[in-house]
């Protein structure tokens, strides 16, 4: 598989999740272990540039897909523009959701979903911030969107 743009071969347990392959494996921990059931978003990455929540995701399955995490957003030393917008419109408290909500707005963007902050609302609703930051994360998801 190829993650954040570097090719790797592993050979792993076929119950891993690709949450632990990157976590535990490849030591990528921005990728966030919430409720491990799915249901947060917090470990949303890209794979082949969809969206997934990485703890219901076998690793082995996932055998030459291209992963992207929110390690491997920014190019160059320059953050990505939605991560320069979470920022921008102060999109966080606590920053435990953060990562999975920036590779969200990634794909939601990239999806065409961000016309609205309804549709933004609608499509982001997987992931859950405890801090209800919801505004600037609306906020920054809308900007980046009408920046792109």
């Amino acid at each position: 598989m190829t993650v954040n743009g570097a090719g790797t071969t592993l050979s792993v347990d076929p119950r891993l999740s690709l949450l632990d392959l990157l976590r535990e494996q490849l030591h990528l921990t921005g990728t966030k272990k919430g409720c491990n059931q799915g249901a947060c978003g917090a470990c949303t990455v890209l794979v082949d540039g969809r969206r997934v929540v990485s703890c219901l995701a076998l690793a082995v399955l996932h055998q030459g897909a291209k992963v992207t995490t929110i390690e491997g957003l920014s190019q160059d030393g320059q953050l990505h523009p939605l991560q320069a917008a979470f920022i921008a419109h102060d999109a966080f408290q606590c920053g435990y959701c953060t990562a999975g909500q920036i590779m969200s707005g990634v794909a939601c963007i990239a999806e065409g979903h961000a016309a609205t902050p309804e549709d933004i609302q609608f499509w982001m609703s997987g992931n859950i911030c405890r801090c209800a930051a919801y505004h600037g994360i609306n906020a920054a998801v809308a900007y980046a969107a009408r920046e792109a």
